[in-house]
């Protein structure tokens, strides 16, 4: 067990803060009511992602903290692609390329650890969505088993607050929940969260948000051009999974877009 100064954290989250640490490392230092177990979870899922060869961050490993459990990761310098955005929004196309670049280059990556399987967890969440209507779980779940498994990397939550841009390259991040799995359920996921998202904002961010989607979408397509029919397929399975996620002003809206399975 190590003690440190907390007063200045790089950056805070609702999991975890993160501090600097010995040369070349930052300190994830979760909050106390965060289960060991989840650490040890993300530590695993961390190492599995590095060695599929995806650009991501290193993780070397557990530690106690000021009482607190935490991991060591290689510190990367950058910003968040969102928060360059934010700052240079005529970037919208360029970077909604760039994502989709980001994302082709992680599904060629195929994970040879002991990962959770995504269609199971896509399972799991469609039975445990409470606010969905009881008579599209089991179209949402007969339509899941008809569609492929995978076993390349996908992130699960892929969007640009999870980007980190360094000088000359980038690193994804945030890989709680990674699975090993259909690279099309992915960019469903991508598209989900992103779709999701407009329909709580105004229209300027509302439109901002469907043009860097659009720039996006047509990338991946781009440079995978095989389907395009079957990652629509994907749309309310994977919109049927998030409302297990109970963010109750998106719920609608997600319901209205599993209802596009019948």
């Amino acid at each position: 067990m190590k003690n440190i100064s907390l007063d200045q954290p790089i950056a805070k989250g609702n999991t975890a803060d993160v501090y600097a640490w010995d040369n070349g490392y930052v300190l994830k230092l979760f909050h106390n009511w965060f289960a060991l177990e989840d650490v040890e979870y993300e530590f695993k899922i961390a190492k599995a992602v590095h060695a599929s060869g995806v650009k991501s961050p290193a993780v070397k490993e557990i530690v106690q903290v000021n009482g607190r459990n935490g991991l060591i990761y290689e510190r990367i310098h950058g910003e968040t692609m969102f928060t360059i955005l934010k700052r240079q929004p005529w970037k919208v196309f360029q970077f909604g390329k760039l994502l989709a670049q980001y994302h082709i280059q992680m599904h060629a990556c195929t994970f040879n650890a002991e990962v959770p399987e995504q269609k199971q967890m896509i399972q799991n969440k469609i039975k445990r969505a409470n606010a969905l209507p009881v008579y599209l779980k089991p179209k949402l779940l007969n339509a899941l088993e008809l569609l492929p498994s995978g076993n390349k990397v996908c992130h699960g939550d892929f969007h640009p607050d999870n980007i980190l841009m360094t000088k000359d390259d980038s690193i994804v991040i945030d890989w709680i929940d990674a699975s090993k799995g259909n690279p099309l359920a992915d960019v469903a996921r991508t598209s989900v969260l992103a779709f999701g998202a407009a329909s709580t904002l105004g229209f300027g961010m509302n439109l901002f948000i469907k043009l860097f989607h659009a720039s996006y979408l047509k990338e991946y397509f781009r440079l995978s051009p095989i389907g395009r029919d079957e990652y629509q397929k994907w749309i309310p399975i994977v919109a049927g999974a998030r409302i297990s996620e109970n963010i109750t002003e998106l719920e609608n809206w997600l319901v209205k877009e599993v209802r596009k399975i019948e």
